[in-house]
């Protein structure tokens, strides 16, 4: 069974969502919350495989929840599932840790095949999302400031396939905080802002 945490605002929308995909077989929602300090708490009590995340929320904003969720977590994949399609949030979203980005607007077989998806590891994206995240490696990067070791390049290939910190330190059997160290120099050595621009770097240089 695929397990589904619900995190949205409004009650009629969980309510939907949980009466239709309680009619799938292999989906089942074990949880559900309208605000993302609540949703915190339920991520790290159920573990749930998948998080479908409202993006517009009083309080905690689902952005802000996405990283939560994940921390408490990690395993997790968050489904961005918004009314609002504005490109502005697609990358915040997908920087705080969302595996897919969907609106509201698509069909109930859409979505549950986007869990199914997630839960194997293929991410689901809206066309917009999809074109931000191609103007985004578009977009100009910086060269390296300094000569990165093998060790480094090594990292860099890892993150640019899109592994965690933790998938990271099994692959390279080293620790996942010598693996933070690293992304925090290779950020500094390339002038990058966040881990998004160095799997989009990783991948304009054919480093995976």
């Amino acid at each position: 069974m695929i397990r589904v945490l619900l995190v949205d605002d409004h009650g009629m929308v969980r309510e939907g969502l949980k009466i239709y995909l309680e009619t799938e077989k292999d989906i089942q929602v074990v949880g559900e919350t309208a605000d993302g300090a609540a949703a915190e708490a339920l991520a790290a009590t159920l573990k749930p495989d998948v998080i479908l995340m409202d993006l517009v929320m009083p309080g905690i904003d689902g952005v802000e929840a996405t990283k939560r969720c994940l921390a408490a977590s990690p395993e997790s994949k968050v489904i961005v599932l918004t009314s609002k399609p504005d490109d502005e949030l697609v990358l915040p979203a997908i920087r705080a840790g969302a595996f897919s980005y969907l609106l509201k607007d698509i069909s109930a077989a859409e979505l549950s095949a986007a869990i199914r998806s997630a839960v194997v590891g293929r991410p689901t994206l809206h066309p917009m999302a999809a074109a931000r995240m191609m103007q985004e490696i578009n977009d100009p990067l910086p060269h390296a400031a300094g000569e990165l070791s093998p060790r480094e390049l090594e990292v860099l290939k890892l993150i640019g396939e899109g592994l965690t910190n933790k998938e990271i330190a099994e692959r390279l059997f080293i620790a996942e905080r010598t693996v933070k160290s690293h992304v925090t120099r290779l950020l500094e050595k390339l002038s990058l802002r966040d881990r998004t621009q160095l799997a989009i770097y990783a991948i304009r240089n054919k480093l995976c």
